[in-house]
């Protein structure tokens, strides 16, 4: 009772999130009419590949959630992110591959494809299980998880902090990326796992079945959106910002700090990967180029146009920055990279709360 009176208490007084959780309703209902009831020949009809790109983008917003809740909430400025998001999306793209069966190129109903092009004689033993949808779920949270709390409990450890942190967090990324590269790891080399066919037995290429992703994505976000600022609100929330402002002092009168931080940032992580596994069935593919370093650094930009530190800042940001980057590389593909860097440098000179910082606060009423 008491834990459900913080989060109404949050949520009450978080305007922000109000509006987002308001549109996310929105769209749970609007999407699917205007997709599936609507005739395709309508002006209102929504195309599947909309529906797709509408999911994509809350992927992104539950990413952008999750570094939004270490860096604006712990100060924890992380360049590595993505390789959370992308361990999520090989973990459920595997359980995917597994799926094909003998319905691949080369017919084996147990290999992958890039197996048998490779001359593999048997599945590896890190394949083992991932035909199994739970098995595939766990390892979505767990391995991001356990990647974030050895690098975590090293890093917080040895108290390192600011720009040497994110060095670190982005030559995780980075390392990943070259592994991931190499035919040898075992998950396809440098062209990733694709050709994915059906999710619990579901053809993924239907209209029904990526409007249920892209519910599926909403009702994540939503849940993610409601647990991060019931965390926030919390006791070890207010212990994790005063990490942020005062880690010194929040040291000096008895917390651990090292135990804070790995909390959030382990949490943080597995927010990571689960958007990473509601990304893959979407777009079809997931390749080493996720790991990218570049991706990171893009994740913090949609923070900060967005707002950091507001959490439904963080989804703004994300939505609209990717936007923007669609109609770009569309219009302008030569462009859009200096496009994307004067959206930042613009955001960081004239908007340093972000664009949700535009929108007047509320005033609280006084007796």
């Amino acid at each position: 009772m008491k834990n459900q009176s913080l989060l109404l208490s949050a949520l009450k007084a978080d305007r922000g999130g109000q509006v987002l959780l308001g549109l996310l309703a929105i769209a749970a209902v609007a999407v699917p009419v205007f997709n599936l009831l609507v005739p395709e020949g309508s002006f209102f009809h929504l195309s599947t590949y909309t529906v797709t790109l509408f999911g994509k983008y809350l992927c992104y917003g539950l990413l952008a959630i999750a570094v939004d809740l270490v860096w604006g909430y712990c100060g924890i400025l992380s360049l590595g992110h993505t390789a959370f998001f992308a361990l999520g999306g090989y973990a459920i793209g595997m359980y995917l591959m597994r799926q094909i069966g003998p319905r691949g190129v080369y017919g084996d109903p147990i290999l992958p494809d890039f197996m048998v092009f490779l001359n593999w004689k048997e599945l590896p033993w890190f394949w083992e299980g991932m035909n199994h949808f739970p098995v595939a779920l766990l390892m979505v949270v767990l391995i991001p998880g356990l990647l974030a709390l050895g690098f975590g409990w090293l890093a917080f450890r040895s108290r390192v902090t600011g720009v040497y942190l994110s060095i670190m967090t982005q030559a995780l990324t980075f390392a990943l990326l070259l592994a991931f590269f190499r035919n040898e790891m075992g998950f396809g080399g440098n062209n990733g796992l694709t050709d994915f066919k059906e999710l619990l037995g579901f053809d993924l290429k239907t209209p029904g079945m990526r409007v249920m992703l892209f519910l599926t994505t909403v009702i994540a976000l939503a849940v993610g959106y409601i647990g991060c600022r019931y965390v926030i609100a919390s006791r070890l929330g207010r212990v994790v910002q005063a990490v942020r402002d005062a880690e010194g002092r929040t040291r000096f009168i008895g917390y651990a700090v090292e135990s804070y931080k790995l909390w959030i940032w382990v949490f943080s992580a597995a927010l990571a990967g689960i958007a990473g596994a509601l990304y893959v069935p979407q777009v079809g593919i997931i390749n080493p180029g996720e790991f990218a370093p570049i991706n990171s650094i893009e994740v913090v930009i949609w923070v900060a146009v967005g707002g950091r530190g507001t959490l439904y800042g963080a989804v703004a940001g994300a939505v609209l920055v990717n936007y923007a980057k669609t109609w770009f590389t569309a219009a302008f593909p030569e462009i859009w990279l200096y496009a994307l860097g004067a959206l930042f440098v613009g955001a960081t000179l004239f908007l340093p709360k972000g664009v949700v910082g535009l929108i007047p606060a509320r005033k609280v009423k006084t007796a």
